[in-house]
């Protein structure tokens, strides 16, 4: 179906319809120009979440290195402590053991040198100590004898 219409009608309905278009056209634009300003800005902020998390990969790894060193050092120092701590432990006196008279060992303890006399086949029980300043029964006579000499002095 056809319709006729003025033209005066038809320009006005032209200019109706321009002026209800051009609203929704500028919001449309706005629109536009606001979704590519957040555009951008995620894009920034998405750029600096990056180089943040490789800066924060970067410090984890340097960090994962030195505590792996700091534990080598720390087990480092439990060994140099311990070896110190066996240094400090010098000995004032060693314990020889003579068999019949003759220097059979030497030992850091008196029980250390029974125990080697055992290991022989010395009696396990029966151990005397010798009083210092006292006689010695004579070597030949005793099959097994512990006798204490101090370190960097006479043998008394």
């Amino acid at each position: 179906m056809f319709r006729i219409v003025r033209s005066r009608t038809l320009n006005a309905l032209r200019v109706d319809q321009a002026a209800a278009i051009d609203p929704v056209e500028r919001l449309a634009g706005d629109v536009a120009i606001r979704a590519e300003e957040t555009v951008e800005q995620l894009r920034a902020q998405l750029e600096e979440a990056r180089t943040e998390a490789a800066r924060t990969a970067g410090e984890l790894e340097a960090l994962r290195s030195q505590q792996l060193l700091d534990t080598e050092d720390r087990a480092a120092l439990r060994l140099l402590l311990v070896a110190t701590r066996k240094q400090r432990q010098t000995l004032d006196r060693v314990f020889v053991l003579f068999r019949r008279g003759a220097l059979h060992s030497v030992h850091a303890s008196a029980d250390a040198a029974e125990a080697a006399a055992e290991a022989e086949g010395a009696p396990r029980h029966g151990w005397t100590a010798h009083t210092p300043g006292a006689a010695l029964p004579a070597a030949a006579e005793v099959d097994w004898r512990v006798q204490p000499l101090p370190l960097g002095g006479a043998i008394t």
